[in-house]
């Protein structure tokens, strides 16, 4: 069973405080979470630290994924939440949820569809999790802008999606049940989620990233991340520094293969046994710059691993 705070069209348009949201209907099966139509709202004067957001109904796109459609105050525009179910899911089992980064704003796909090439690999059945791809209005570096209040990609990955997630899917709702994937600047996103937030991401995997970046001074990150200041919070190599003790009794990293930066790679791994940080390494095979180049499937088994 799932828990779901549920909305009808006329409640929509005349938005209440959550918590008077509350009716006998709030729990309901998996199939029904997924496609009732589910809004959250956050007023001002009652959570001011809660972003405003609405979350459609799910509909089926043509790769056969749900799809939510969210507008939140965190993101420019409609972006949107993906999910890949197990096909023999059983609603009152919990499952892992491997959130899927994207490398791209919107619905690009130059370089793949990371959930695409899940589902085709069958890593949703093999590892019986449930696979999600979130949306983002600008090109994602997962990273809070310290000024435009519509570039908070952090804050809307941990206060509307992950949240979402866990009301509308029987999903495991601590860290034990949340994975990180990704590749480039998602692969980034994905370590740098997990060192600021150890205590909300269980595993990360990093696959052909720039992880040794020490300015945003190329690929896109100078509109994200604004200033050098705000970079440094997310720069990898100092968080590495700061969480080396926590990450020195667990192994919770995963650095995997890659494409154009072996150089990154190798001087991170390189990193992290100076720090004596636990983690999973391959320096290999060299792949194509992709989501569908075969390395997402070696990635995701290293992190189910016990």
């Amino acid at each position: 069973m799932c828990r779901s705070l549920a909305w009808n069209e006329e409640t929509f348009s005349r938005p209440r405080i959550h918590e008077e949201a509350k009716t006998e209907d709030m729990t309901r099966t998996i199939r029904g979470c997924a496609f009732i139509t589910v809004f959250f709202a956050f007023l001002g004067s009652a959570a001011a630290s809660e972003p405003l957001q609405a979350i459609s109904k799910a509909s089926r796109d043509e790769n056969g994924f749900l799809v939510h459609t969210v507008k939140s105050s965190l993101q420019a525009g409609t972006v949107k939440i993906r999910v890949l179910l197990p096909d023999d899911l059983n609603s009152p089992k919990k499952y892992t949820v491997l959130y899927v980064l994207p490398v791209e704003a919107l619905d690009e796909n130059r370089w793949g569809n990371g959930l695409l090439e899940a589902k085709q690999k069958g890593l949703h059945n093999k590892y019986g999790l449930i696979c999600v791809a979130p949306t983002f209005s600008h090109l994602p570096w997962y990273a809070d802008h310290p000024t435009d209040k519509g570039i908070q990609q952090e804050t809307h990955l941990l206060k509307v999606v992950v949240p979402f997630i866990e009301r509308a899917y029987p999903a495991v709702s601590k860290r034990e049940g949340r994975l990180l994937v990704g590749f480039s600047k998602s692969g980034w996103g994905a370590w740098t989620l997990l060192l600021r937030h150890p205590d909300v991401f269980q595993k990360a995997a990093a696959w052909d990233a720039p992880l040794m970046k020490d300015a945003p001074n190329q690929f896109g990150m100078g509109p994200i991340f604004a200033s050098q200041e705000n970079f440094e919070r997310y720069e990898v190599t100092k968080l590495l520094a700061q969480r080396a003790d926590l990450l020195r009794k667990t192994e919770r990293l995963v650095l995997t293969g890659h494409g154009g930066f072996r150089e990154h790679h190798q001087q991170t791994h390189q990193l992290l046994e100076r720090l004596g940080i636990h983690h999973d390494y391959r320096d290999g095979p060299n792949r194509k710059h992709h989501w569908n180049s075969g390395w997402l499937e070696e990635a995701v088994g290293l992190l189910v691993e016990e």
